[in-house]
């Protein structure tokens, strides 16, 4: 059965795997990214959110079956929280009722193991409180202070803790849509290619994530998991944080989970 997806992040990565995957399929996927993409738009910017919005109802025809959140920002900048946060949550948000009016509606977001790491508390809960003005004050502080690194953990936490309030609740459990985050590992990326290109840089990157399964992950390793937690078959997976990272979380976490 042919779907209609909308994808974040589309031109590079993980979402341009996901695309590719999907299409394959038989499924019609609309792409959205800063270029190269069905959708042009910036989600750092309140603009760019509701071109996003906007657009996809227009070329959808007013219904979309799943939404994949894969857009999303590394630096020691402020813009990290506003992409990998605000841009996210608006997406799932404002394409939520597109969702309802299609078939068995699944979204997926992408989050990342770097949510175990140390975080930065103010950037977390100001983001959770829904203060976007708040969280970026706090991440700029971080950065002005010398800890620029905590930005993107922060963002990864917030995003899967948004995840596990908000899954659960009327408008997506209540609602019949599924909603996941998917946390991968390093993966072999745009965005992380110049890390791993340094070798001492590489090397505070696998000791920071371990994965002792296969080690680094290419792009079109992940996208089969979001395939399938955006699939029909997924009825009752939903406010999971599922870790697609060779064992990184368990390394790095031991049995804290429970």
């Amino acid at each position: 059965m042919s779907r209609t997806y909308l994808v974040t992040g589309a031109a590079s990565g993980i979402g341009l795997a996901t695309t590719r995957r999907l299409r394959s399929h038989g499924h019609t996927v609309i792409g959205a990214d800063l270029r190269d993409a069905d959708i042009s738009a910036d989600l750092a910017t309140a603009e760019g959110r509701t071109e996003l919005a906007e657009r996809a109802a227009e070329l959808s025809g007013g219904r979309l079956d799943a939404v994949v959140a894969c857009a999303g920002a590394l630096a020691l900048d402020p813009v990290t929280v506003r992409v990998n946060c605000f841009g996210a949550f608006a997406t799932l948000e404002n394409l939520r009722p597109l969702l309802a009016a299609g078939t068995r509606g699944r979204a997926v977001v992408v989050s990342s193991v770097a949510g175990v790491h140390a975080t930065d508390p103010a950037i977390v809960e100001a983001v959770l409180l829904g203060d976007e003005a708040a969280a970026v004050a706090a991440a700029r502080a971080a950065v002005d202070r010398g800890e620029g690194h905590l930005v993107y953990s922060s963002s990864k936490q917030a995003v899967s803790r948004w995840v596990r309030r908000t899954a659960v609740g009327a408008e997506w459990a209540g609602a019949g849509i599924p909603l996941n985050a998917i946390a991968p590992g390093t993966v072999l990326t745009p965005m992380i290619r110049p890390l791993l290109d340094d070798p001492a840089l590489r090397a505070v990157v696998d000791t920071s994530v371990p994965m002792p399964l296969h080690g680094h992950a290419a792009a079109d390793q992940v996208a089969p998991l979001v395939d399938w937690l955006t699939g029909p078959e997924n009825t009752h997976v939903t406010g999971q944080i599922v870790y697609v990272d060779g064992g990184a979380d368990a390394v790095l976490r031991g049995d804290a989970v429970w």
